[in-house]
């Protein structure tokens, strides 16, 4: 049995005085696809971010439990916060490239990990590389050196996936990475996490329930900072053992 490559227990998120998640147990294994689904405002994104600690950036923020990563507390105070965000990548609901080079963008990450000395031809290949397995090399192979903000959405957003990759995270987090983007190109990107996931862990929030049938494994439903239903995709679209599961895929609120 694969192990978990995640393990967060009981984790509570608190702004202030206000908890907003609710002793959230939930474990993520290795290669493979997690979808957050529920109605805005129920915690998805920010459990998500509880993950490589990027809710640290918000000020009067607290969060207690559990979020064990290669078994040791991402929150223990000897924790590196910027190797952290390394092995956890993150790509947000908005395409954020930075205002220059499709190259640079993607060199970006693996300059700032403190990887100054790779070669130029080794950089070349990790820029490559990334592009072709975020599936937008073929579009922008003859124009590395135009602006990233040139491209279409789809392709930033795939740019962005490809910044990611070239640091060699081991855990990917989505944030509604296709809600701004048109069908097409969210089916490009969702076709770019089913070719990567035996490379990767992935955990998607996403709001498209089709999205998360189509390419999940598991899929965790939370309700008002709760989780409320976790398991293996099809069991809970097909088969959901909560009534407030069952209502929300059925469309009765959300």
């Amino acid at each position: 049995m694969t192990e978990n490559v995640i393990t967060s227990e009981n984790v509570r998120l608190y702004y202030g005085e206000k908890e907003a998640l609710h002793g959230v147990n939930l474990d993520f294994k290795q290669n493979e696809i997690t979808a957050l689904i529920g109605p805005s405002g129920s915690g998805k994104s920010t459990y998500l971010r509880c993950l490589n600690r990027i809710n640290d950036l918000i000020p009067d923020v607290t969060v207690t439990g559990s979020i064990k990563f290669d078994k040791k507390d991402i929150y223990a105070p000897d924790v590196d916060i910027t190797e952290l965000r390394k092995r956890i990548g993150m790509v947000f609901q908005q395409p954020n490239p930075f205002p220059f080079s499709v190259y640079e963008n993607v060199a970006y990450g693996v300059k700032l990990a403190g990887r100054n000395k790779v070669s130029k031809q080794e950089m070349d290949k990790i820029v490559e590389d990334s592009l072709k397995k975020a599936a937008v090399w073929d579009e922008v192979k003859d124009n590395l050196n135009d602006s990233a903000l040139s491209f279409s959405g789809g392709q930033q957003q795939r740019i962005c996936i490809a910044r990611v990759l070239a640091v060699k995270p081991e855990i990917i987090l989505l944030d509604e990475p296709t809600s701004a983007l048109d069908p097409i190109s969210s089916y490009a990107i969702e076709n770019t996490l089913l070719d990567i996931k035996n490379d990767y862990t992935i955990i998607i929030v996403t709001h498209n329930m089709q999205q998360a049938s189509r390419i999940s494994d598991k899929t965790a439903f939370l309700l008002d900072g709760k989780l409320v239903e976790f398991g293996p995709t099809q069991e809970i679209f097909i088969n959901p053992q909560k009534k407030e599961t069952n209502d929300y895929l059925n469309g009765k609120f959300g």
